[in-house]
């Protein structure tokens, strides 16, 4: 039997690629779709529509929507582990770089997020409140998790090999998947490969939603909080764990330092490179990288 053509859309923002060995019924894609949609509606800090951008308008409280307490008990301890870099109350620090709702890549200049963040953001007792106006971002880690709901939803109603793909957050169940690391400096070059089996391999890179600053100079997505500034130092991360989310939170961490520890800590094998083209990785990472001895990238054709 020939296997069906992949299913790819546009949501949240990326190109997703759902590959099964069947294809999927109306019902289930239906269902795909919804959760997104909620999700989405729920979540994003780019639409206006959204239930943390309502809140953020106004503080308060509401309901404890589905996914926060997961979310951002992870959210916290990133915050932890990174001294304060990572802060899911960074979106108007986004928003200060151009990064926002319309995209207008108007740098205002940086503005560093609420460094007592833990004291105006609450998520106990059934409920979302923020005791002033700030801009909640979820970031990779929710589309991680995102990744892994949709994922949820197929391996209840489909056997056989999944392969969900949310602008190269992939999620793999069954047949292993070889995935080429990308080169941040050059996207036809890979400076690896990796084989994943039952698991989530995501990535994150400077070179993705970039643009140019006021000055000059280039800024892009991944912000120190404390600064309000992008990450100079590390270039790309690569992160594999059993779900999207965990993957995505590390990924996220090994920008800064702090991240490599807390990937030990939750058993998380991962791949970075710094901006000057160093590549490092974890004790016992199973990643085919391209690397000389001396540790300097020799990179391939990506597969």
């Amino acid at each position: 039997m020939t296997a069906p053509e992949p299913w790819r859309f546009d949501a949240i923002g990326t190109t997703w690629e759902i590959v099964t060995e069947r294809r999927l019924p109306t019902a289930v894609r239906d269902a795909v779709s919804s959760r997104i949609d909620e999700f989405d509606r729920t979540w994003s800090r780019f639409r206006a529509d959204s239930a943390v951008r309502a809140l953020g308008r106004t503080a308060g409280a509401i309901p404890a929507p589905e996914d926060a307490v997961p979310m951002l008990d992870a959210l916290a301890a990133l915050s932890e582990a990174t001294a304060g870099a990572v802060n899911p109350l960074i979106g108007a620090s986004l928003d200060a770089l151009g990064y926002d709702a319309g995209y207008t890549l108007h740098d205002q200049g940086p503005l560093p997020a609420p460094a007592g963040w833990r004291k105006l953001l609450d998520w106990g007792e059934g409920r979302l409140a923020l005791t002033e106006p700030a801009t909640v971002d979820v970031g990779a880690l929710g589309k991680g998790r995102l990744v892994d709901l949709v994922l949820g939803i197929l391996t209840r109603t489909e056997t056989g090999d999944i392969t969900v793909d949310a602008g190269g957050d992939l999620a793999v169940r069954g047949r292993s998947q070889r995935i080429g690391l990308e080169h941040p400096f050059d996207p036809r070059r890979a400076i690896g490969v990796w084989e994943v089996t039952d698991a989530a391999l995501c990535a994150s890179a400077v070179n993705r939603r970039a643009w140019p600053s006021a000055a000059g100079t280039t800024l892009h997505h991944v912000l120190d909080a404390r600064t309000g500034q992008p990450v100079r130092t590390i270039a790309a991360t690569w992160a594999v764990a059993p779900d999207a989310m965990t993957a995505d939170a590390v990924a996220t961490a090994l920008f800064f330092e702090g991240g490599p520890r807390l990937a030990h800590e939750w058993g998380v094998d991962w791949v970075r490179m710094t901006t000057d083209g160093r590549v490092e990785w974890s004790p016992g990472c199973r990643a085919d990288l391209f690397v000389r001895t001396d540790g300097a990238v020799r990179t391939a054709p990506a597969s």
